[in-house]
């Protein structure tokens, strides 16, 4: 019985055996066969990996050989649970280089690609889409070009992907919407167009979301306001416009909400600080923005960076004492603030922000005190801008406190009173920028302890030398002390700075001695400026050693001796200034040979020899040598006597025995002629005038005198006509002296008062901005009739009317047309305003011109403005520092608004006049063209093309290419050009502007203009210094 159970049992299990062999092993060696298979083709698709890596500098696939298991290969993740499948492929950060192998499709399984900063290129694989299990792709930081392929949408499991820091182009496909399990996205810094896909309003799992640094454009998508996870939104640098829809303001997740530099449109939500109490960085900076800060913005506590720089904000800020976090406040070119005394009431409730580091409120409108509290911010504090304000009052000395301070600028305000000493106790300080005030003492010694890179203190009344202890600051690469009242001499120690220094502005000082030799060890200087002070001796040898030299500035003062041949070393010159100085010998032969030269100026020395012909010698416009007698030769644009050839000495000697005996003959003549005059003059003064006429203020001169000089006042003399009389050309002095005759035309009612008004006026100013009067005639013509004129030196160059607006007469052949470049340009705009600047604040009592417009601007050989035509300026009581009973007169368009509206003169009036004049010569277009009417005129037309659309408005001519780049230049400096040009347009423009402010309290100071337009020249000369400093700022 036992025998025949266990023959059973065995029986039975043979049977169990060959029936499971028959069916479990097959399907145990599928899927053996099938885990093999997989293996291999992961392992072929690493392979294919491989094989399109060009550059391996660490040696990282040293390890991907048959050695060992490609699961063990350097990167390479394996699962266990997928039978060493590969799931994870991450060789960030090896410097490696190549493309992407479209076999990374085959790795099914793979979870995590990671090849971020590499230097991969070509595209991203459309195979891709077969990563049906792929969580992350991070390619962020390599040179991958070509679209973001739509399909990658396929990859339904994707949590993060990081495609930033790349080439790619193309539009955002709008398939990635459907990623709904996405909480990363990524793709900054790339040349992405097109706009933002609505369908990212599905990504329902997003939390960060990057699109910034692209050329994005049109809306933010209102879909956005569904995204209810969000935390980081940045969409900053692209062309978004519209506005930004209120619905994200309610995500009470966001923490970052960065739309920085687009062009959006709209208001600050009133209720931001309460439906965003979790934000912590805020930038919409460099946009269109409108209305004012929110005071709710003081709600959301959490806040550290507050960014609404270069908008259109106004109004007041708010107190902010809940920002205790606060570390970055940048409010920069707005139009916040009133311009009144409370307008920095704010910064009282700052004093709480303990991690405060960034404070910028410069370039708005506010006024006021400076408050002592901002004595309390923060030690923390590291950047303190609050420039281009109407900020007065005094720096407090508590500010030696700020010993993080990096940058302290406070320049264009109203500050006075002295820079305090604690300044140098700022150790870390880098920059400091306090031009543009009405500091008042010395430089303070102390400031030589730091270690500035930058140090600007021009346009103030400091006094004093300049501190030899300036010297000690080895890092300086920056110095601007001009426009001040610094005397003595310059400090060899100043020269003796390390070679870092690359600009040094001491122009328009009372600086005296002479130019330290030291400053031949200066060898990356760039720009030397040492213009207009008093400064002796001969120019140092060793300036030939700053072979960097761009801009060298060093006209108006006392300096003699030749131009040294060492500053043939020079040849990176574009600009030379030494005029008016007492320099001499011949103009050296190497100055043809500089290249770059585009400005040179010898005039009012005492040159001689022969003017060359070649080089910057070849163009008259860019090159003057007026007012050097001993000079002959050059282009016939010159108007120099012809260069006598060499004579024997016995010949030249015959020759001045001759020239002397002729001279005292004509001496004894011209002698005896003259008493004669004079005694006839002398009755006929006591005969007919009244001794306290304005008249008796000039040398007198007969109307026959004038009529001779004229021709008889025929219309081929006749310059111009204008209310009161007529302009001729005439010549005196037997030919020698060429004048302009102004005769009035006294039937005219209120020409003899014109009359009266220019001699009052001229008799006692004088300026080189001014039209200088000669003589003055008051008899009688021929006829019998009363006679009345003046004379002027005579301006070659005519008006700038007609320079602006050229007509050609009936009786003239038509000429090619006249044009003035831009430098040109700014430079009459420059010259005006000193003439304003003199008569309005110079002169005692102050006079207003009343009838400044571009035809009584009038310019001389050299093209230097001289304003003419006193027949409505007014003397303003002494009594009333601005304003004068005298109704105002003036010309249609130039007149200021106020007059027509019966207001008393002021100097105000003027600097409007002088608004429209600059912006005429900016845009070349009058402003009683029939294109203004109604509520558009020049000024709002100007304004409402600024800043972004001055290209629009501008006369056209000013932006080609000049001439010498159009020939050798790459398109690159041209470019570079027209981009200096435009910057130095959009700041005229801006000028104009505000002196033709409707407002007469809202208008420029003229002297201010001066400042201005002087820095915009410096700009344009030295275009590549500036843009090297304003990078640097």
């Amino acid at each position: 019985m036992g025998i025949k159970v266990s023959c059973s049992f065995f029986a039975l299990y043979a049977v169990l055996v060959f029936y499971f062999s028959l069916h479990l092993v097959p399907e145990f060696l599928g899927v053996t066969a099938s885990t093999v298979a997989g293996n291999e083709t992961d392992r072929l698709a690493l392979l294919e990996f491989k094989s399109k890596i060009t550059h391996d500098p660490l040696g990282v696939f040293g390890s991907w050989n048959e050695s060992i298991h490609f699961c063990q290969w350097h990167g390479v993740t394996c699962s266990r649970r997928q039978h060493q499948r590969v799931t994870i492929l991450d060789l960030k950060s090896l410097k490696l280089a190549g493309y992407i192998s479209a076999h990374v499709g085959n790795l099914s399984f793979l979870k995590v690609l990671d090849l971020h900063n590499n230097s991969f290129h070509h595209e991203i694989p459309s195979e891709f889409d077969r990563l049906r299990r792929l969580q992350v792709l991070a390619l962020h930081n390599n040179s991958i070009g070509g679209e973001i392929p739509a399909n990658i949408s396929s990859c339904s499991n994707l949590i993060r992907v990081r495609l930033s820091s790349n080439e790619l182009v193309g539009k955002i496909p709008s398939e990635l919407g459907s990623l709904s399990k996405i909480e990363y996205f990524s793709v900054s810094y790339n040349n992405l167009t097109g706009s933002i896909p609505p369908s990212f309003g599905n990504l329902s799992s997003i939390s960060f979301l990057f699109l910034s640094r692209n050329n994005l454009d049109g809306s933010i998508p209102d879909t956005f306001g569904w995204l209810k996870n969000l935390v980081n939104l940045t969409m900053a640098q692209n062309r978004l416009s519209g506005t930004i829809p209120s619905s994200i303001f309610n995500i009470s997740s966001i923490t970052v909400f960065d739309a920085g530099i687009n062009q959006i449109q709209g208001v600050i939500p009133l209720d931001i600080g309460f439906t965003l109490q979790n934000l912590q960085f805020f930038s919409v900076g460099r946009n269109q923005l409108t209305g004012a800060i929110p005071p709710a913005i003081s709600n959301a506590s959490n806040l550290e960076v507050f960014q609404v720089n270069s908008n259109k904000l106004t109004g007041e800020v708010p107190y902010l004492e809940k920002l205790q976090r606060l570390s970055h406040f940048v409010i920069t070119r707005n139009s916040l603030g009133s311009g009144e005394h409370r307008d920095l009431n704010f910064l009282c409730s700052l004093t709480n922000a303990t991690r405060l580091k960034w404070f910028h409120i410069n370039i708005n409108n506010f006024g006021g005190l400076l408050p002592a509290c901002i004595s309390n911010f923060s030690t923390t504090l590291e950047v303190l801008l609050l420039d281009s304000n109407k900020i007065f009052g005094n720096i407090p000395a508590a500010f030696g406190k700020f010993v993080k301070l990096l940058r302290l600028e406070m320049w264009n305000n109203r500050l006075s009173g002295t820079i305090p000493p604690a300044i140098g106790e700022l150790q870390n300080l880098r920059e400091l920028r306090l031009q543009e005030n009405r500091f008042l003492g010395n430089i303070p010694p102390s400031i030589g302890n730091l270690k500035l890179f930058n140090l600007q203190l021009s346009y103030n009344f400091l006094q004093g030398s300049i501190p030899s202890s300036l010297g000690q600051s080895e890092t300086l690469t920056i110095i601007d002390l001009s426009n001040n009242n610094l005397t003595g001499t310059i400090p060899p120690q100043l020269l003796g700075l390390s070679s870092l220094l690359i600009v040094l502005e001491l122009s328009r000082n009372q600086l005296t001695g002479p130019i330290p030799n030291e400053v031949g060890n200066l060898k990356n200087l760039e720009m030397l400026n040492v213009f207009e002070n008093k400064l002796r001796g001969e120019i140092p040898r060793t300036l030939g050693s700053c072979i960097k030299l761009e801009l060298l500035q060093m006209q108006g003062n006392f300096l003699q001796g030749p131009i040294p041949s060492s500053l043939s070393s020079l040849r990176g010159l574009s600009v030379l200034d030494l005029s008016q100085n007492n320099l001499s010998g011949k103009i050296p032969e190497f100055l043809v040979g500089f290249q770059l030269l585009e400005y040179l100026n010898l005039s009012n020395n005492d040159f001689e020899g022969m003017v060359p012909t070649e080089g910057v010698f070849r163009n008259a416009s860019i090159t003057s040598v007026l007012g050097n007698l001993k000079l002959c030769g050059g282009t016939h644009e010159f108007r120099l006597p012809t260069c006598s050839p060499k004579k024997s000495k016995h010949k030249r000697l015959t020759l001045a025995l001759k020239l002397a005996l002729a001279i005292i003959s004509g001496l004894i003549g011209l002698s005896l002629a003259l008493s004669f005059l004079i005694i006839c003059l002398v009755r006929k003064r006591k005969e007919n005038q009244n001794p306290s006429s304005p008249i008796n203020s000039f040398p007198n001169i007969s109307y026959q005198n004038l009529y001779n000089a004229t021709d008889g006042f025929t219309s081929a003399n006749l310059i111009g006509a204008g209310s009161f009389g007529s302009v001729y050309k005439g010549i005196l002095d037997e030919g020698k002296t060429i004048v302009a005759v102004k005769v009035f035309n006294l039937l005219h009612h209120g020409a003899f008062k014109s009359f009266i008004a220019e001699c009052n006026t001229l008799k006692n100013i004088r300026h080189r901005n001014l039209v200088k009067i000669l003589t003055a005639c008051s008899g009688v013509d021929y006829q019998g009739n009363d006679f009345k004129a003046l004379v002027f030196e005579f301006m070659h160059n005519r008006s700038l009317e007609e320079w602006l607006h050229p007509i050609t007469r009936e009786d003239e052949t038509e000429e090619a047309p006249r044009s003035l470049n831009l430098l040109q340009r700014l430079d009459i705009g420059i010259d005006v305003a000193c003439a304003l600047s003199y008569l309005h604040h110079d002169c005692q009592p102050p006079i207003v011109h009343c009838d400044l417009k571009p035809s009584n601007v009038l310019l001389d050989e050299e093209m230097i403005a001289h304003v003419g035509d006193f027949g409505l300026a007014t003397f303003l009581p002494l009594s009333h520092a601005q304003t004068s009973s005298i109704f105002a007169k003036g010309s249609i368009g130039y007149i200021a608004p106020e007059y027509g509206l019966g207001s008393e003169v002021s100097i105000n009036g003027d600097v409007y006049s002088y608004g429209i004049l600059l912006l005429e010569l900016v845009t070349r277009k009058k402003p009683t063209d029939i294109m203004f009417e109604g509520d558009m005129n020049l000024h709002n037309f100007a304004k409402t093309a600024l800043p972004d659309h001055v290209v629009d408005i501008v006369d056209s001519t000013l932006l080609s290419d000049d001439e010498d780049l159009a020939v050798h230049g790459n398109q690159r400096q041209r470019q570079a050009r027209i981009n200096s040009k435009i910057e130095c347009l959009v700041a005229m423009a801006r000028i104009g502007v505000a002196c033709s402010m409707e407002s007469p309290e809202d208008r420029m100071d003229m002297t201010n203009v001066v400042h201005q337009l002087q820095s915009i020249k410096n700009i344009l000369l030295g275009q590549r210094i500036v843009s090297n400093m304003q990078r640097d700022n």
